[in-house]
């Protein structure tokens, strides 16, 4: 009688085999913003999604992962003696919104104030994220947050129809210097996500694959 096959080692951080451990990319980087990742559960086993990376280098962040958040009024209630604006990283147009429904649109002087920022970020790709915007009202209705001046993904182990396609690491660092009005405090952390990339090129060259890279965010 044979026995099944155990599985990998995992750690017990960035939950990846330990051989594939991406530990040593978390660069922890300071930020006002509080950030709220919310994953599609078919990214949490990819290994080349960025959710995780950028969890456990924003000490600010909180990553929940589900399609429908029963819990989402929880998620983004106040924190006690402190009053949130909820912004969703998301593109204001027609055909990102659900019939019906229109965001809140920002007001001067909401964003003055990094420290009372919340930024609530979907991590998937295009077709999971409007999945979820869908299947979440309450996201709907949140003030939207569009990037401005992007630059190229760097993201090349996913595929992407246009060259500013970020990943969901990309995005959310390219939105939290866009609302601190500081770009430099970011640097560090895009620099560990280029060798990130790189460690995970290397894996599938070893692994002898081209495997089709599709948008994450």
């Amino acid at each position: 009688m044979t026995s099944a096959p155990s599985r990998r080692l995992a750690c017990t951080v960035c939950l990846r085999p330990q051989s594939a451990c991406i530990c040593h990319w978390v660069t922890p980087v300071a930020h006002a913003v509080e950030v709220l990742i919310l994953q599609h559960p078919l990214e949490v086993d990819n290994p080349k999604g960025t959710a995780r990376l950028l969890h456990l280098s924003l000490p600010g962040s909180r990553l929940v992962t589900g399609e429908v958040f029963d819990d989402l009024p929880v998620l983004l209630a106040d924190p006690p003696g402190s009053a949130k604006l909820n912004l969703l990283l998301y593109p204001e147009t027609p055909q990102n919104q659900p019939p019906g429904m229109t965001p809140r649109q920002l007001a001067p002087g909401d964003l003055d104030d990094p420290a009372r920022l919340r930024l609530v970020v979907l991590d998937g790709t295009w077709r999971k994220s409007l999945k979820m915007l869908h299947a979440n009202p309450l996201l709907q209705q949140l003030p939207r947050l569009a990037l401005q001046d992007v630059g190229a993904s760097h993201y090349l182990i996913r595929k992407a129809h246009r060259p500013d396609q970020l990943s969901t690491l990309e995005a959310t660092c390219a939105a939290l210097a866009q609302l601190h009005g500081n770009a430099g405090r970011l640097q560090p952390l895009l620099a560990a996500f280029d060798g990130f990339v790189a460690q995970q090129m290397d894996f599938r060259t070893l692994r002898g694959t081209s495997s089709p890279r599709m948008p994450n965010f």
